[in-house]
């Protein structure tokens, strides 16, 4: 089985992955219905299923899918509190990012 990864992401770099999986962690914001409005470095607006459990001001770590109107199909959310170190996980992204070669997966040959 070869390797692919999930990419940790923000809002700002949701363009870059339409069609793929990601994680997003983020506060959140709003919840209306079936949607959740986080904020990871930029707003976020996450299309929930029936089994996720979210409240407004918790973080939220989201793994999900960008769709082409930059929303994300939400496959799994844990909901992480309110102790939650937001620019810690934006530095994580931007390392994650930085240094793709270590981090980031293609689903064809491996590494980038």
């Amino acid at each position: 089985m070869e390797s692919v990864s999930t990419p940790r992401i923000s809002a700002a770099l949701m363009d870059s992955y339409v069609g793929h999986n990601v994680i997003i962690v983020g506060k959140v914001l709003q919840l209306r219905g079936d949607t959740a409005f986080l904020e990871a470095d930029g707003q976020v607006q996450a299309n929930l299923n029936r089994d996720c459990h979210l409240m407004v001001g918790n973080g939220a770590q989201i793994i999900g899918k960008v769709n082409s109107d930059l929303t994300i199909k939400v496959l799994n959310a844990s909901d992480l509190g309110t102790n939650v170190d937001y620019q810690l996980s934006q530095n994580v992204v931007d390392v994650t990012h930085q240094f793709k070669d270590i981090f980031v997966y293609s689903d064809r040959a491996g590494m980038n």
